[in-house]
């Protein structure tokens, strides 16, 4: 197996985050937290949309929108005018919050988690944003909300806290949402890093993005180690698959978070492509919005 990379574009995010390969036109959709802006990238052509706040994460619609977490719960953007709308407010626990990174369930409802800026206190938690626009509050205790993805059969939902090092599980129901009790499954201290962004594969082990190795790591649900791929750039953050077969991950990266992560690489904040991995992702469940209108 023979695995290569290249950066793609000439964009540098200061916090990207949060990839997503829309299989309807075979286009890549990502975000820079900090500087408030989703990007996407069709067939070449490179557009962007400014956000009100700094955004934590996305997810596709049927309708061709997107659902945006920001700093104060969720909104949907018409990318047809870049206008935004608030659909549901979350009213943190403590101050200097936002909401932060996010999936959706294979029932295709939006789960988000929150996260403490400056401090480190586990006041955020993980809320899910229904079909109707309402949102649902699922557990709390979490201080830096990551790793957010999904089991192939939709009955476990894998997230982090970074600032713990542990990545968790929670019982998941996919009819009814109800989420049951949680434990950790395996810590990526001994890869040097906490971990960030994650997708599962078509064989449902998990790519974590280890930004302080500078690494992505495949592992299985048991936290066996797999694969560990070095990042061409400082920083990454986040997976996805992509690519007309889905065999290409796509990883984002950090120049400046505005907090601890600063690199003058010229190539850091870039967007990277590893093609040869040898495994295949999965289309991204797309958030039904068909209710708001």
């Amino acid at each position: 197996m023979t695995i290569r990379h290249e950066i793609i574009g000439e964009q540098r995010d200061r916090l990207g985050e949060c990839p997503l390969w829309d299989v309807r036109d075979q286009s890549l959709y990502w975000i820079d937290s900090k500087a408030r802006r989703v990007q996407r990238l069709a067939k070449g052509a490179y557009r962007e949309w400014a956000t009100p706040s700094d955004v934590g994460s996305i997810a596709l619609t049927r309708r061709g929108r997107l659902v945006l977490s920001l700093e104060d719960g969720f909104h949907l953007m018409d990318l047809g005018s870049g206008a935004t709308l608030r659909l549901a407010e979350i009213h943190h626990k403590g101050p200097t919050m936002r909401m932060n990174d996010g999936r959706t369930d294979r029932q295709g409802r939006f789960v988000v988690g929150s996260m403490v800026m400056h401090r480190r206190d586990p006041d955020g938690g993980f809320y899910r944003l229904e079909k109707n626009g309402d949102a649902t509050a699922l557990f709390d205790g979490i201080a830096l909300a990551n790793a957010t993805c999904f089991s192939l059969d939709g009955r476990s939902l894998y997230h982090a806290d970074s600032l713990s090092g542990a990545v968790s599980v929670a019982d998941y129901d996919p009819v009814s949402g109800a989420v049951g009790p949680r434990h950790t499954l395996f810590s990526t201290e001994a890869q040097g890093s906490p971990p960030d962004g994650a997708t599962v594969d078509a064989e449902g082990c998990l790519w974590i993005a280890l930004p302080l190795s500078g690494k992505l790591g495949r592992y299985q649900p048991d936290g066996k180690l797999l694969l560990l791929l070095d990042s061409p750039v400082p920083y990454p953050t986040c997976p996805c698959f992509g690519g007309p077969e889905l065999d290409v991950i796509y990883l984002t990266s950090i120049s400046n978070s505005g907090n601890l992560l600063r690199s003058d690489h010229p190539d850091a904040g870039a967007l990277v492509a590893f093609h040869g991995v040898g495994v295949r992702g999965l289309p991204e469940v797309l958030f039904d919005d068909e209710a708001l209108g």
